[in-house]
């Protein structure tokens, strides 16, 4: 069964241009479908479940794909850099100043940034929120921090397990999930999205005399 965890307090979202947030799905943009890249297929399912699976877009000034999309009265950057694992930070970093029309700016800071990025020490079928902190070995997250200068970014992390027997920890993620993982694996990014539109929700401000 799966399990999704939801820690810590929410903060509410303000950009200058309005509420804003921004999603980002980590991986290895020329290995899709391997156990590693799978912060991606999250993104893929999000823009599908938001009607803006059509609305990707290369960006050559953050070297990413990105859309936009809307949810609880947010503007959502959606955002898969197209890069190595240990360079995404380079992507999530610039796209925060990037215009996205004359007049419009990203304005975002890390505070308003989720990472979306697979887990080892979590078993498959776990999703959990958790607010900042290290890295925890992930160097895709690693890079973010690096690149951004902070560690606030929240993460959305997506539970892949460990390997077993012989098999070495670069072979297992840089592989593709398993024929009886991947008949898992619908299941657990609708509860991915779930959980990750659920904290959006959280953190979106309310309307006045709007009483919840």
């Amino acid at each position: 069964m799966l399990a999704a965890e939801v820690a810590g307090s929410a903060r509410a979202l303000v950009g200058r241009a309005g509420p804003r947030a921004m999603v980002a799905g980590l991986g290895n943009y020329g290995l899709r479908g391997t156990r590693h890249s799978v912060g991606m297929e999250v993104l893929d399912r999000l823009a599908r479940q938001l009607a803006v699976a059509e609305g990707w877009r290369v960006d050559k000034r953050c070297c990413a794909d990105v859309a936009l999309a809307t949810a609880h009265g947010l503007e959502l950057v959606l955002l898969k850099p197209r890069r190595f694992m240990n360079l995404n930070g380079l992507s999530v970093a610039s796209a925060g100043c990037i215009s996205v029309s004359k007049a419009e700016i990203y304005s975002l800071g890390p505070g308003d940034i989720y990472l979306v990025h697979d887990d080892l020490d979590k078993a498959l079928g776990k999703v959990a929120i958790k607010l900042g902190g290290s890295a925890r070995g992930h160097n895709g997250v690693q890079s973010c921090i690096s690149a951004l200068q902070s560690n606030e970014m929240t993460r959305l992390r997506i539970g892949i397990g460990r390997p077993e027997g012989d098999v070495t920890v670069p072979s297992y993620v840089l592989s593709p999930f398993s024929a009886g993982e991947r008949e898992k694996l619908e299941q657990i990014l609708a509860e991915a999205v779930t959980c990750l539109l659920q904290h959006i929700q959280s953190r979106a401000p309310t309307e006045p005399g709007d009483r919840g």
